[in-house]
């Protein structure tokens, strides 16, 4: 039989996603910098593809919670899109 600090300390499912998801962002965040700094071809490649394996880990994490009503976000306005998608073109070289 659990105590009431026992309880107390047990995390929901929410919280736990919501840590899951914050992990996951650290872990690629490491990945891409080691993928970026990786002189052997074969090691990049290899962290590169353990790179989108974590991606679609998060991205898995991401929709449980969006499914659940965790993780809102909100629809982006079609004429701040259309000033981002303009601004992205302008920087690129030509």
């Amino acid at each position: 039989m659990m105590n009431t600090q026992q309880v107390q300390s047990m995390m929901t499912e929410k919280e736990i996603l919501q840590d899951s998801l914050l992990s996951q962002k650290h872990i690629t965040d490491s990945y891409n910098t080691f993928a970026g700094e990786c002189v052997n071809p074969q090691l990049r490649t290899t962290m590169l593809n353990i790179l989108n394996d974590e991606h679609c880990i998060q991205a898995d994490i991401f929709t449980n919670m969006q499914n659940h009503g965790w993780y809102t976000v909100e629809q982006a306005e079609q004429q701040k899109i259309q000033q981002t998608k303009q601004k992205m073109q302008n920087q690129q070289p030509q």
